[in-house]
Parts: structure tokens; sequence; C-alpha cells
């Protein structure tokens, strides 16, 4: 973390509060529509819905995914930061953050279109939660699979390598650092969609769900367990799956 250290006090802790101020909106969000969502009736999926619940997704996304951003931004920023003062044109690091946000947006459209599919065929609650078990087994099943995948395994070492990542991927100016926050977040995406499938499971409205998967997600990023550790996680996703499909 010595390059993140290099970056100018100011310019660290204008970056972590707003990732932290961005966090904290998005999870009392969160709180407030969970809370409202309790006490309301069963919903009609009409335009109006379809936008509302997007926006919950979006919103969800950012708040569940920015913390496990956190370091890869820090480090961009003082790249950044390097390569301006050897006369590089300054890459915004808030074009690359935005870059990383979008493709999370992205994804919960696709999100919102999957839950309204399910609830047209009766598979989930007003609370968004699996009315089948065979589905959330299946769910389960199918992210402990997704564990052992390749393709798992090289979106996930983009993600924990923030260095090799931005050599590799590295262009100049705003443009090119919103063009690298997308491709990162394509990469996260591409390593933790089928997870985020699990809220269907616990609910996409349970607070506390949606905060173990976050948590889930950071520590798969930050901590040195390895690809050995990942395929050990979905083999317990697997075993689970396994003993609610029998149940």
């Amino acid at each position: 973390m010595q390059t993140v250290n290099n970056l100018p006090r100011r310019d660290f802790w204008a970056i972590t509060v707003s990732l932290v101020g961005l966090t904290v909106i998005c999870w009392m969000y969160l709180l407030a529509m969970a809370m409202d969502m309790c006490c309301s009736q069963i919903p009609v999926w009409d335009g109006a819905y379809f936008w509302m619940m997007f926006w919950m997704w979006a919103i969800m996304m950012v708040g569940m995914m920015v913390p496990s951003a956190a370091p890869m931004i820090l480090i961009y920023a003082a790249v950044s930061k390097k390569a301006a003062k050897q006369g590089t044109p300054i890459a915004s690091t808030g074009a690359f953050a935005l870059g990383y946000i979008l493709m999370w947006i992205i994804f919960s459209f696709f999100a919102t279109v999957l839950q309204w599919q399910l609830d047209k065929a009766a598979l989930l609650s007003p609370m968004m939660v699996a009315n089948s078990p065979r589905l959330g087994a299946s769910l389960l099943i199918a992210a402990g699979i997704y564990q052992w995948l390749p393709v798992k395994d090289s979106c996930l070492n983009h993600c924990r390598s923030p260095f090799h990542f931005i050599s590799t991927h590295w262009r100049q100016g705003n443009v090119g650092a919103f063009w690298m926050g997308m491709s990162h977040g394509t990469f996260c995406i591409g390593c933790c969609w089928v997870l985020m499938l699990l809220l269907f499971v616990g609910g996409v409205m349970n607070i506390l769900w949606i905060a173990a998967i976050s948590i889930f997600v950071l520590l798969e990023k930050v901590l040195p367990l390895g690809n050995q550790g990942v395929r050990l996680t979905g083999v317990l996703m697997i075993i689970v799956g396994i003993i609610m499909m029998i149940g």
C-alpha cells in the first residue's frame, strides 16, 4: 500500500470521506425502504413500480460494492497523481469511480427484470424472498458451482490486484479514467453477479442479509485466502443448497 501512502493526505481523506458518505446515504435509503416494505401491500408491476425497483437495486448495489472497490479507487488516485507529476494528463478519480458505478447500475436493470419475472411467476414473497425452497436451493448451488469456475478466478484476481489492473488497463484523461472504471466494474460484476442473486434467498430487503453478502464480497477481495478459499466457500454453498433441496 506504499502507493496509497504517497497520496497527499488531503486527497486521501477527501476520497475516503466521499466514499464513506456515499455508502452511508445508500444504506440509509435501504433502511427506510425496508421499513416501508414491511407495511406495504403486494405490489402491482407497472412502469412506476419498475422504476422504483430499478433505483432500489442501483442504490443497493452502490452501497454494497463501493466499500470493496475503495482500495482500488484509492490506489488509482495515487497512481493518477503520480502520473500527473510526470506530465501525463490528469485522469479524474471521480471519472473512474463513476465508470465503476455505472456498470453496477446497468447490472441493476437486469436484476430488476429478473425480479419482475420471478414475481410474475409467483416465486417471490412481498419482501422479495424466494417462495420456492427449490429456487433458493438452486441459487445456492449455482453460486457454489460458480465459485469453482475459471471465470470467477480470473475476475476475482483482477479485483484483488489493483496494481496489475491499472498497469494493464491504463488510459489517459477523464474519458480513459471512465473506461477504466467501467472495465473494473465489469470484472467486479463477473466476480460477484451470482452472489447478488443470493439476495433472493434471504430477502432483497433483508438488511442483515444484504450486509452479510456485502461483508462476504469485501472479505473475498481483501483477505489472502487465494482460490482455495473461494472454492471452500463454494463447497459450503453447495452443501447448504443440497440440504435445502432435500428438506
